[in-house]
């Protein structure tokens, strides 16, 4: 890794914590090089703008988590489980940092305005990855879903807009964990 690739890592860091704290609009450029411990003319010399900056934690945090996405899919356990900790993996990496903020609905907002194409990109990487388990997991006999009659990919999608359904009813919180996990509990009970 380069040193402006350490540098930028260590200002997205620093940044992550300064949008919780201040929502995207309140967060300043001085408050994001002050918690980097750098001059602002250091932090500008690496980003160019607040939205940039955001953009490049975006893009960043998308990335390792589906990393980590493909990593519980490739794991030990039954599909449902593996299934069960990717979603889990990708909540708590990509959502829970923001649902601790007062300002939760003002970031996930901006993430859509300056990172949806990778939002997008993200979902549906996700949507592929876990059409694939339940794909493998099919072949392999271990479930049924001619009595769905639906597609791998159809309940994948399903999966994934539950997610999101419960995020944006319950917040990201212990709640919104356990309403996936039971969701979980009747996927696994009307495929099984």
């Amino acid at each position: 890794m380069s040193d402006r690739d350490v540098k930028s890592d260590h200002i997205l860091d620093a940044a992550l914590p300064v949008f919780v704290r201040y929502g995207f609009r309140k967060a300043s450029m001085s408050d994001i090089a002050r918690a980097a411990g750098i001059s602002r003319a250091s932090l500008y010399l690496s980003f160019n703008s607040k939205e940039e900056l955001f953009r490049a934690g975006s893009t960043r945090s998308h990335a390792r988590t589906m990393l980590d996405v493909e990593a519980a899919l490739a794991g030990i356990g039954d599909v449902f489980s593996r299934i069960e900790t990717a979603m889990a993996v990708f909540q708590r990496e990509l959502i829970a940092p923001f649902a601790a903020s007062p300002d939760a609905i003002e970031l996930f907002d901006v993430n859509m305005a300056l990172a949806k194409d990778i939002t997008l990109a993200a979902r549906a990487r996700l949507v592929a990855l876990l059409a694939q388990a339940l794909s493998d997991a099919e072949t392999s006999g271990a479930i049924a879903l001619a009595s769905l009659q639906a597609r791998p990919v159809d309940i994948a999608g399903v999966i994934v807009a539950a997610m999101d359904g419960i995020k944006h009813a319950e917040g990201a919180g212990p709640k919104s964990a356990e309403d996936m996990q039971l969701f979980m509990r009747l996927l696994r009970a009307a495929i099984s």
